[in-house]
């Protein structure tokens, strides 16, 4: 068996790390590309429109001061009166556009298209 050197272990060290590091970076990549994040502020939805993957979690998060409610206009899914910091998740598994509006405050609308 051939011994290493001191090199020859750092150079296998530093390749070993950044095998891991790039293997961790396409694990995070693949995880952060199905979930997505909209957010409500200041009576408006942020981004009013936004364009997934189908598979994709959309989270609604609620940074008023004030409660909100995300609603779905073709009535596929309602969440429950979000107070200032609560979160509601939907996840969008077919290819289409989806319009939602606040059930509270109804000039707050915002759109989800989901792409192939």
């Amino acid at each position: 068996m051939r011994r290493l050197t001191r090199p020859r272990l750092l150079v296998s060290f530093a390749r070993t790390a950044l095998i891991v590091a790039a293997l961790s970076a396409l694990a995070i990549g693949a995880a952060l590309a199905d979930e997505a994040k909209v957010n409500i502020d200041n009576f408006a939805f942020v981004p009013e429109t936004i364009t997934i993957k189908p598979g994709t979690t959309v989270t609604f998060e609620n940074r008023d001061d004030i409660p909100h409610l995300v609603v779905d206009a073709a009535s596929k899914f309602r969440s429950k009166a979000l107070d200032t910091g609560d979160t509601f998740s939907v996840k969008f598994d077919t290819p289409g556009e989806f319009s939602y509006f606040c059930g509270i405050h109804p000039h707050m609308k915002g759109k989800v298209i989901v792409t192939p």
